[in-house]
């Protein structure tokens, strides 16, 4: 017999999966959408980032009324309009009904901050770095929509490859009805008929700066993810010259080790802390970018012997390897992210997370409109790359200022250490309700760092 918790973690996952499928379903079909009605780089842009702007402004509100009225109920009743909304797009024909019909199968996305609040309640603080993880791991819904789509685009057109997805989504909704159950906090609250709680109480603490500063982080390592999950089949088609579905499968490889090792980056935040797995995060990415962003370009060197001309472009092989690698560290981020959450905010997961997870969606909204932008602007395929590379060296620098102004003006103890309070509650180093820890030997714990 399979515990509840896991049954639970396991559907939650796989639904969030096929939600996340649906919610990036425009990034392969858009392409043919873009050709049906002569779209230029900056529509399309438009078009596929439509669904993401549901899915982030929804997140807040949906992370609420989960906290309120239970994640279960929330995540059903939100893949059950999606799966209506996403029918609806086939019987689409003009560029405003698309983006009418985007609208709707964006909230899809939302599903993320109902999916958290449900996870993060059947586990304890010690174990919900990974658990949230593994729930992450649905970001391979992005994956399999990057490999699978293009083969039943081919085969069937666009119109059916959303009936196809609306009907999948729609199965997936009953079973997750009929074999999970609800939280035992959301129990709690239905047996003692207990008040719910106002929405102000619920907003209460997005005061709290540190809320803001956990959102621009997820800015990038998921909203930058799902940005290029949509845009890179369009960039391997137009700079490589690969079909759709070659185009996808590669696009695929970046999405889906994006997705699955969020649950490794679960699992390292709770043993090593959050915070040292963003700061490795954000140098990696930057080394990344900083390849990627450099364009193909063509040299002439004035030799003793006459002009020396050679290029310097980076080949599909390459250019593979590194969009894996940064999947890689950008899912490492996205688990440490929401590592903070549940840690610091325990009664408020659903509209905190809501919150940070919106902004993070946002990045997914706003970063393919200016990809495309740059595009008809600057003239340059690299360019999208060149813009996350100033982002991260932005958040980098400004992640690390604020942490160690914060760190020292608080606890001047902390100047040396690196770890998030969790993972001092864990070691015995910080009680709760203090604000200084107790070293034993303070000596000893520098040399640990």
């Amino acid at each position: 017999m399979i515990a509840v918790e896991t049954r639970n973690l396991t559907l939650s996952t796989l639904s969030f999966g096929v939600c996340f499928a649906v919610w990036s379903i425009f990034s392969i079909i858009g392409i043919e959408i873009k050709q049906d009605l002569g779209l230029n780089e900056t529509e399309f842009g438009l078009l596929i980032a439509t669904p993401i702007l549901t899915g982030s402004l929804t997140r807040i509100f949906l992370g609420i009324w989960a906290d309120q009225y239970g994640g279960r109920s929330v995540f059903f009743a939100v893949m059950v309009l999606t799966a209506i909304a996403t029918w609806m797009l086939s019987m689409a024909s003009t560029y405003p009904m698309f983006l009418l019909s985007a609208l709707g199968v964006g909230l899809a996305g939302g599903s993320f901050a109902v999916g958290i609040t449900f996870v993060s309640c059947w586990y304890g603080k010690d174990r919900q770095g990974m658990m949230l993880g593994i729930f992450g791991m649905g970001n391979a819904g992005a994956a399999v929509t990057s490999f699978c789509a293009p083969f039943l685009l081919v085969a069937y057109g666009w119109d059916n490859v959303a009936k196809i997805y609306s009907v999948a989504l729609l199965v997936m909704a009953v079973i997750f009805w009929i074999f999970t159950q609800d939280d035992p906090k959301t129990l709690a609250c239905k047996e003692m008929d207990r008040q719910k709680r106002s929405l102000l109480t619920q907003l209460e603490p997005l005061k709290n700066l540190q809320v803001w500063r956990f959102s621009t982080y997820y800015f990038f390592v998921f909203g930058a993810f799902v940005a290029l999950a949509l845009w890179l089949p369009r960039y391997y088609m137009g700079v490589y010259d690969l079909d759709i579905e070659v185009a996808g499968m590669l696009a695929a490889a970046y999405a889906l080790p994006g997705s699955i090792f969020r649950a490794f980056g679960g699992w390292l935040s709770d043993k090593i802390g959050a915070r040292r797995v963003m700061y490795g995060c954000f140098i990696s990415s930057l080394l990344c970018l900083l390849f990627l962003s450099y364009p193909a370009t063509d040299y002439i060197v004035h030799g003793i012997e006459g002009p020396i001309k050679f290029t310097i472009a980076m080949g599909l092989v390459q250019f593979v390897i590194l969009t894996v690698v940064l999947g890689f560290f950008m899912s490492l981020g996205m688990a440490a992210v929401f590592k903070h959450i549940p840690v610091y905010f325990p009664d408020h997961v659903g509209s905190v997370g809501g919150l940070v997870g919106m902004v993070g969606g946002l990045g997914g909204f706003v970063l393919p409109i200016l990809f495309g932008l740059m595009n008809d602007i600057i003239g340059i395929w690299t360019s999208c790359f060149m813009l996350l590379f100033v982002l991260v060296s932005i958040s980098l620098t400004w992640m690390h200022i604020s942490i160690t102004y914060s760190d020292r003006k608080r606890c001047p103890q902390l100047r040396t250490h690196r770890a998030l309070p969790e993972t001092l509650y864990r070691i015995g180093e910080l009680k709760l309700g203090d604000t200084k820890p107790h070293y034993s030997n303070d000596s000893e714990h520098r040399k640990k760092d």
